[in-house]
């Protein structure tokens, strides 16, 4: 396609207005539209809840009769079928826009092109492609959820400059500042599942729940993130945040063991298949990709990081530096394999670094 100066525009302010639903779209994606004439916008919205309209029909509700023969600029393909809500390309059709600009197109099995192809069924002229990247970086889960049938895996680690996570004796709290543990809730916040394991629970007794400040907190978010905690023998003390059944939570375990104890009362346990002496991790991730979880969270010990990075199924690393040492005999950063030799080493990506107080933090991802 041609990209011109305005389209550009008009594509980077949708995009923007689909981050504002980076909190509250579970599971749907987040999507942004902006309907112009020429310069001038005339409408735009963005989705906010599942079951709520689409950020097509809030922008053509505040266009009002001028979307007839203007541009929609739409962060993801919209949808044709009829789902909680009718179907935005019909909205489209309807208002009389006579020119739709998408940025990613959508693999969702009842749209997946059928959007596309009903505008320009009715004489429409459709773009696609404006902005790919970007747009599918704001649902990286989503898409992974549908492509490859699991979530996007995103692990966070807290270590100290000398790569270490906890003192011997497991303890942790606090390696980072305040700062730091404030952006982990943001991270929290916009991920469908938080997962740990049976080590971490026992270590720790982490709530794995959303504490955003007050003035963070959006007021659309209706969903918390479910709690998923990896616990092969149901080895969960009575007592622990997550059986509190203040959050959805999922508990799963091994096919020998069996959930026979008032313990396990407000929480749900499922059985799921072993690898290796371990819960098989491809079969966790897709019973999650199941119930419509699109980014996870991994706050775990070095064990399950470690077994999800060697695996490959670790999308990508939140790591939290600290300016102090923990020594030799602390633990460290992922427990993986020995290397042979240093062409066997994992390559990574550095996506950004941030100051958050004295800490800095760093997201990478494993180079492909």
């Amino acid at each position: 396609m041609t990209v011109s100066v305005v389209d550009a525009m008009h594509m980077a302010q949708a995009l923007r207005l689909a981050e504002r639903g980076l909190y509250t779209t579970q599971p749907n994606p987040r999507v942004g539209c902006v309907i112009a004439r020429g310069e001038r916008v005339v409408g735009q919205g963005w989705h906010e809840r599942a079951g709520e309209p689409h950020a097509e029909v809030y922008a053509l509700r505040e266009a009002k009769d001028e979307a007839r023969g203007a541009t929609a600029y739409v962060t993801l393909e919209p949808c044709a079928h009829h789902g909680r809500t009718p179907p935005c390309a019909d909205a489209l059709i309807a208002a009389g826009v006579s020119r739709v600009v998408i940025a990613a197109e959508d693999p969702f099995p009842q749209v997946a092109g059928q959007g596309i192809a009903k505008l320009r069924s009715a004489g429409i002229t459709v773009e696609s492609g404006l902005m790919r990247d970007a747009a599918r970086e704001i649902n990286l889960g989503f898409f992974s959820r549908i492509e490859r049938h699991r979530p996007w895996v995103r692990v966070k680690l807290a270590m100290s400059l000398d790569g270490r996570t906890a003192l011997a004796n497991g303890e942790s709290k606090w390696i980072t500042g305040e700062a730091a543990r404030a952006d982990v809730q943001r991270w929290r916040a916009r991920s469908s599942a938080i997962l740990t394991g049976i080590g971490t629970v026992l270590a720790d007794n982490p709530q794995l729940t959303v504490r955003l400040p007050a003035e963070a907190e959006p007021s659309s978010r209706t969903y918390s993130p479910l709690r998923v905690v990896l616990d092969r023998h149901l080895r969960t003390p009575a007592g622990s945040h997550v059986l509190d059944g203040q959050t959805p939570t999922l508990v799963l375990h091994s096919t020998s063991a069996a959930a026979t104890d008032d313990r396990f009362a407000r929480v749900e346990c499922i059985a799921v298949a072993e690898q290796h002496e371990a819960l098989d991790l491809q079969a966790v991730l897709a019973l999650l990709a199941g119930r419509h979880c699109s980014e996870l969270h991994v706050e775990a010990g070095p064990t399950l990081c470690g077994a999800l990075f060697a695996a490959g199924l670790a999308d990508e690393l939140l790591i939290y530096m600290a300016p102090l040492l923990l020594g030799d005999t602390a633990r460290p950063l992922l427990a993986l394999p020995p290397l042979a030799d240093m062409t066997a080493r994992w390559k990574l990506n550095v996506l950004d670094t941030r100051a958050l107080g004295q800490d800095l933090r760093l997201r990478l991802r494993p180079a492909v």
